[in-house]
Parts: structure tokens; C-alpha cells; sequence
């Protein structure tokens, strides 16, 4: 499979992710928080070629993916959704057998390499995405010291940033929570775009979403957890997911009017179905 198919496979992931129902966040259904789903779809349009550039090391695909989005969007979308999906594309480049685990492996090794050179680039790339950020990033929640390494700010981070986390952990929870979900709800209704929903739910459901953290802080993530188990279980029971589009644009708008927009779920779902796609396609399938 040549680079423009990897491209397709990655746009159309990112696609998926974007039209899913995922209450609190832009959707087909609902705009909100000054966005449509145009800035969107146009943000995945300008980043999935750059993401699948392997003339690109990872912190250029990551700082290239940013610059164009900030000048052609001008808003930041796509921060956290490009920060894990630049690392997966890269690992699935190298991987020769269609299995997540080696998937996975690939991620880990190709995490622990990132040299200085790379981590100064993405730094650049988060304080890009959040203009008169000055070493700290409301956007992304890691120390930007030009003496530190990618590997020691996203370890500092990973306590109170779930994104920073998955570069720990080897996307750990991407891998065992949001695959996993992905490939049980799309087995069940044979629809990505809703196991997208289901996923995104069970990510809100699991834990304090660390961009409401960062705006409103802990006692209000906890609460919007606490609301979306009974949103999320209720969801789950569903037959046909088609049923329960009024339950989910009611707390859809019940987030937005509170200005709650859970990114941290929306961004590990969009890497879940990124690698839901590249697994299902064919790993092995995607050398040039």
C-alpha cells in the first residue's frame, strides 16, 4: 500500500472521529465553542498528508501539522489529536505484520528514541498552538524547558495529563481501552462512527478529562465524569445507536452551555479509531 492509501486511511479515521455524536464536542450534529465542523474536517484535510510525510521526522510532523492549522483554520483543533496520531502513523510505517501488539511495540520504541532535536520541535508546536503561552501550555499540560526532553516533560505531565500519559505508557489506555471498545461496539452495530461515540464515552466515563481540568478544574471534571457513566451505560444497552440521538444532543447541549468541552476524550478517541483503521486495513500492508 503506497502513502497516498496510508493518507486516505488516516483522513477518513479522522473523518469518523469528527462526525461521531460526542456530546460536549463539535460534531455533524451540533457546532459549539466558536467552532463548526468545518474547522474540522478542514483541519484534517491539511494535516493528514504532513502526519504521512515519511521524509518528516516526528517533532516536524507535529510542529508542520500545528503551523497549518493555526493559518488556515486559526484556531487551534487538532493539538492533542495530532501530538498521538504523528507517533501511531510513524509506528505503523515500520510495522511488518498485522498485529497491534507489534503495533504497540513499534510506538514504544519509536517514543523512546525521540531525540532533543525532535522534543524541541514539538515543544514549539504546543506553544504555537496556544499563542502567548509562555513555557506552560493551557492547550497541553507539560513543562516546555528547552533542557528537557520529551520524554522527561511528558513523564512530569502524566499525573494531571492524560495525553502525556499515553507517551509513558505506550498508549496503554488507547490500546486496551479504546481499541478494545472500538472493536466491540463496531462488531455489534457495524458502525465506526458510533463505536467512535461509545468509545468517547468511555473515556469521559474513566476519567477527570484533563482539558476541563485545566479550564474549570477538578470538582467540575468529576462531576461531568459521574454524569457521563449513566450516559455511557445507557448508550451501551442500545440496539440500534440511531435510538439514542436525542439522549446525546440533550447532553450535548447541557456541556456546551456550560462551556465544557471534553478535548482530552475526543483526542484519545481519534487515535482508538486511527488505529481501529490502520489495524483493520492491514498493518503490514501500509510499507511503501
Amino acid at each position: 500500500m503506497h502513502n497516498k492509501d496510508l493518507g486516505k486511511i488516516v483522513l477518513s479515521s479522522f473523518l469518523t472521529e469528527v462526525n461521531a455524536l460526542k456530546p460536549g464536542n463539535v460534531s455533524r450534529y451540533a457546532g459549539g465553542h466558536g467552532m463548526t465542523i468545518d474547522d474540522f474536517v478542514l483541519s484534517a484535510e491539511l494535516v493528514s498528508p504532513i502526519l504521512c510525510n515519511q521524509n518528516l521526522s516526528l517533532g516536524e510532523r507535529v510542529l508542520q501539522s500545528i503551523i497549518i492549522t493555526r493559518e488556515k483554520v486559526g484556531c487551534n483543533t487538532n493539538l492533542g489529536m495530532v501530538l498521538l496520531a504523528a507517533p501511531i502513523i510513524m509506528a505503523a510505517e515500520k510495522t511488518r505484520t498485522n498485529s497491534d501488539i507489534a503495533l504497540q511495540n513499534n510506538l514504544k520504541i519509536l517514543l523512546e528514541a525521540v531525540n532533543k532535536t525532535d522534543s524541541r520541535l514539538i515543544f514549539q508546536a504546543i506553544r504555537e498552538a496556544n499563542p502567548g503561552g509562555l513555557g506552560h501550555s493551557d492547550k497541553f499540560d507539560v513543562n516546555l524547558s528547552p533542557d528537557c526532553s520529551l520524554k522527561e516533560a511528558m513523564a512530569a505531565a502524566q499525573q494531571r495529563d492524560f495525553i502525556a500519559k499515553q507517551y509513558v505508557t505506550g498508549f496503554n489506555d488507547i490500546f486496551m481501552a479504546g481499541l478494545a471498545c472500538i472493536k466491540e461496539f463496531t462488531s455489534r452495530w457495524n458502525r465506526v462512527e458510533w463505536a467512535a461515540v461509545a468509545c468517547y464515552l468511555t473515556f469521559l466515563a474513566g476519567f477527570a478529562d484533563s482539558h476541563i481540568v485545566r479550564k474549570f478544574g477538578n470538582q467540575l471534571a468529576e462531576q461531568t465524569r459521574i454524569k457521563a457513566i449513566a450516559i455511557a451505560t445507557q448508550f451501551k444497552q442500545h440496539t440500534n445507536p440511531d435510538n439514542a440521538v436525542t439522549a446525546l444532543l440533550e447532553f450535548d447541549k447541557e456541556l456546551k452551555n456550560l462551556n465544557i468541552n471534553p478535548g482530552t476524550s475526543a483526542d484519545l478517541t481519534a487515535a482508538s479509531v486511527l488505529i481501529y483503521e490502520l489495524s483493520s486495513t492491514g498493518i503490514a500492508g501500509l510499507q511503501t
